[in-house]
């Protein structure tokens, strides 16, 4: 017996012929057949299997295209196997079957491959190295990854802006800068986020959680970030350089408010008496003069400023400190 034997096909034309269920029926059918000439030991092709798998879809298509509709969508799939097992395998997509279990922590999986991959968190191994650097993954597909911050590759595109990405993730988070989508929302104020990173930081400042420390004078922070730009302060570093004049600064940001000496900018602007500012927090503190608030107060004295300096300034007269000499 061959496959030509049980095997059968349509045209396009009486493909159209059948409704709905005949056509579930058919592919019912046919992977059943599958089934049972692999069990008598029939050694398939491939390429048999894809080409009458992919010619049903195609019928799909091609009536979907001259009807106006959307294809039939089978009970299962229209997806074949060459072996009974890989067809078995594939069915727990469907049943949600998850029949591997880590004997370590308990957590379940659908294919062997899975297990032995999750079993490398437990073990440590990453037999996946990077031969431009060195570096281990315990996945190729984080090797592969990886690879491309040596080549430069990067083959995820953005259909609205041309912008590209190594990841596929990094153009999904991307893609929410168009279309403004927050799915990652804090369940303590509402406050909602585009990725999920940036809701794990916020959610720090609810919890006051500082996992960042300074090996050095042992100050924490929430954020990684913060803990690197702390880290200058013991290193002297500073990265960003102004290009008019040299100066330079340990912060981007503080680089960004430098370079509006050489502007003139003063983007913050008061909205009551329209006086402009280059920093943010100048603004705050001119606000001050308006509304008469002084949250700065003196713990000796009682007495309340509006700046943080001039407390300083004020508490000198307690301590009798004199920081300025003449040379």
């Amino acid at each position: 017996m061959t496959y030509d034997d049980v095997h059968i096909d349509f045209t396009w034309e009486e493909w159209t012929l059948l409704d709905t269920s005949q056509k579930n029926l058919y592919i019912d059918v046919m992977l059943e057949t599958f089934r049972n000439l692999t069990d008598i030991g029939y050694c398939w092709e491939d390429n048999t299997i894809e080409e009458h798998c992919t010619s049903s879809k195609r019928h799909e298509r091609h009536e979907g295209r001259q009807t106006g509709e959307k294809p039939s969508v089978p009970t299962q799939c229209l997806k074949a196997f060459a072996c009974y097992s890989h067809i078995q395998r594939h069915k727990r997509t469907h049943s949600g079957e998850k029949p591997y279990e880590c004997n370590l922590c308990g957590k379940d999986f659908a294919h062997y491959s899975y297990l032995k991959t999750h079993k490398r968190t437990h073990t440590g191994e990453k037999p996946h190295k990077c031969n431009h650097c060195g570096k281990a993954f315990s996945r190729h597909s984080h090797l592969q990854t990886h690879e491309r911050r040596h080549t430069g590759e990067k083959p995820y595109e953005c259909n609205q802006c041309g912008k590209a990405f190594s990841q596929q993730s990094t153009l999904q988070m991307h893609k929410r800068t168009h279309t403004g989508e927050k799915p990652y929302e804090c369940n303590q104020c509402g406050k909602a986020f585009s990725r999920h990173s940036h809701l794990q930081s916020h959610k720090r400042r609810h919890t006051g959680e500082k996992p960042y420390e300074c090996y050095q004078c042992g100050k924490a922070f929430s954020h990684l970030s913060s803990l690197h730009v702390h880290k200058r302060t013991h290193t002297g570093e500073k990265p960003y350089e102004c290009n008019q004049c040299g100066k330079a600064f340990a912060r981007c940001s503080q680089l960004q408010i430098h370079k509006r000496t050489h502007t003139g900018e003063k983007p913050y602007e008061c909205n009551q008496c329209g006086k402009a500012f280059s920093q943010n927090g100048s603004l705050q503190i001119h606000k001050r003069r308006h509304t008469g608030e002084k949250p700065y107060e003196c713990n000796q004295c009682g007495k309340a400023f509006s700046h943080h300096g001039s407390l300083k300034m004020h508490k000198r007269r307690h301590t009798g400190e004199k920081p300025y000499e003449c040379i």
